[in-house]
């Protein structure tokens, strides 16, 4: 336990920034220490997931994730959201239960449809359209999609496939081990817990409170002990109240601790990155809204279709929309000031993270 009267909220500002922006390691070393990579399928300038690991990844290139997945042990799948994560932390959460349940004929079709993947290795989900004609069927916001895929999507997230890669962002499937489910339930849950705090620390008591029940999505069989997977998270974890708000951090760590230290590095953050990610904290830690446009009606928009945090010095400053046209980088900042930082030292650090976003597009 921090003493309230020694911990602010500048302290923990720097630590959520440093502990978050560590120093670029090998690609499975990211992910074992994120524990989790968020996915979004927009590319604007790159995929949400490829733009949170560039910061944190020696030398990382746009779709490095993707072509190394086949290799790298880890497996995309359904947790607080979907994404990207190491194959211990999924086994946790399989055998899982979806709170829908299959009728005969639905789960008479997941089989033939498995017994066709064990047969063949690795599908896509246009081989199981042509051999099976399911035909069409509404999805979740009224349009028409193929019935073979949304069956493959719900046979994924009941743990009978597993996605093996991508092939031009479709993902392709392979049929998933059978796994036990885990012998303490409670353990398990809080072994999950202990990711998303990793994850996103500093933790406001009231997120960590939503991401524990956010954990029904990827473990509904276990929603009833959510609750007391709360409880035990604000009695074990360390804690400590600043500005009248109780936070949260990893076993282990110290928010007041010197080694968080802020570099003069500036960088164009995703709009799911862990820093950003919890917009509470955000406004908390920045004094100003940041909100993710992409599907807001454009008249609406306030800052850009995907708007990218502008971070410099511990402080997001401002946000940028970045593209590629005629193969060559643009991009448009804004700043909550209204103009640009007169400091010496900003403009050589803008112009490092535009050559270093330009490297990592391949442009």
């Amino acid at each position: 336990m921090t003493t309230s009267s020694t911990l602010t909220l500048d302290h923990l500002r720097r630590y959520a920034v440093a502990r978050s922006l560590f120093a670029p390691t090998t690609l499975p070393q990211a992910i074992a220490r994120l524990g989790f990579v968020q996915a979004d399928p927009i590319r604007a300038p790159a995929r949400a997931q490829d733009l949170t690991l560039r910061h944190r990844v020696k030398d990382y290139a746009a779709g490095d994730l993707e072509r190394g997945y086949a290799r790298l042990g880890v497996e995309e799948d359904f947790f607080v959201n979907y994404g990207f994560l190491p194959r211990a932390t999924q086994a946790l959460m399989h055998p899982r239960t979806a709170r829908r349940e299959w009728p005969e004929a639905r789960w008479a079709q997941a089989h033939a449809v498995l017994d066709f993947v064990r047969e063949r290795g690795v599908v896509h989900p246009r081989e199981v359209d042509a051999h099976f004609q399911h035909g069409k069927s509404q999805n979740w916001f009224g349009g028409s999609t193929n019935a073979s895929t949304q069956l493959l999507d719900g046979m994924h997230y009941r743990g009978l496939l597993r996605v093996a890669g991508r092939d031009s962002g479709t993902r392709t499937y392979a049929a998933r081990d059978v796994h036990e489910a885990p012998a303490d339930t409670a353990a398990a849950l809080d072994a999950l817990v202990d990711v998303v705090v990793r994850k996103y620390a500093p933790l406001p008591a009231s997120t960590l409170s939503g991401l524990v029940m956010r954990l029904a999505l990827g473990v509904p069989q276990w929603r009833a002990g959510r609750r007391a997977a709360w409880q035990r998270a604000q009695a074990r974890l360390p804690s400590a109240t600043a500005d009248g708000t109780v936070w949260f951090w990893p076993d282990g760590e110290n928010p007041l601790s010197k080694r968080h230290a802020l570099d003069d590095e500036l960088r164009l953050l995703a709009p799911f990155d862990p820093v950003v990610w919890d917009r509470r904290r955000f406004e908390t830690f920045w004094g100003w809204a940041y909100r993710f446009e992409a599907y807001t009606p454009a008249p609406r928009r306030v800052r850009g279709y995907y708007a990218l945090p502008l971070l410099w010095r511990g402080q997001v400053i401002g946000w940028g929309n970045v593209g590629a046209k005629n193969g060559r980088l643009q991009a448009e900042l804004g700043y909550i000031a209204g103009l640009a930082p007169r400091d010496t030292g900003f403009k050589p650090a803008l112009q490092a993270e535009l050559e270093r976003m330009q490297r990592f597009l391949g442009l």
